[in-house]
């Protein structure tokens, strides 16, 4: 379960040079389900760019956390850099799917959570991302992986 320190998170921002054009499915009605009250703790299973977890760190306030899972090195690494510009300190980015959700929290001793989020499926910006290899058309060698350490690429099976 690697949590990504602020360095590594620089260190990936600094080599990709890739910038956010994902924008957050339906984040009015996403937070109008949530419920959320200072002092909960959140899990974003799918936290991509953070768009969902910005709105959540803010209702949640000093009191609550977030717990954000992603498969994607690069994501989490976009994650937080959002995060850390608005200066949020209580949450935690970890490379993990959100299948893993369990594990992940027995290992940082978090007996459960109050709330769970996960908005499936690719994002904006790896689909953009010719590097990626999301995509037939993008132009890059086809990959469809979320995080490049893992399995082969597409284009090899």
């Amino acid at each position: 379960m690697p949590i990504l320190p602020p360095n590594l998170i620089q260190q990936l921002m600094t080599s990709a040079d890739h910038r956010s054009v994902h924008v957050p499915v339906m984040p009015r009605e996403v937070l109008q389900w949530l419920q959320l009250t200072p002092g909960l703790t959140v899990l974003d299973g799918t936290v991509g760019a953070a768009g969902h977890s910005q709105l959540i760190l803010k209702s949640l306030g000093d009191t609550g956390q977030l717990i954000g899972l992603d498969r994607d090195p690069m994501m989490l690494a976009i994650a937080g850099q959002k995060l850390q510009h608005e200066q949020y300190i209580n949450y935690q980015l970890i490379r993990s799917s959100y299948a893993e959700a369990n594990s992940v929290l027995r290992q940082l001793d978090i007996c459960g959570v109050d709330r769970v989020v996960l908005d499936l499926g690719l994002s904006s910006d790896q689909l953009s991302d010719r590097q990626r290899g999301f995509g037939f058309d993008a132009g890059g060698p086809l990959d469809m992986r979320y995080d490049s350490h893992e399995g082969r690429p597409a284009a090899e099976i």
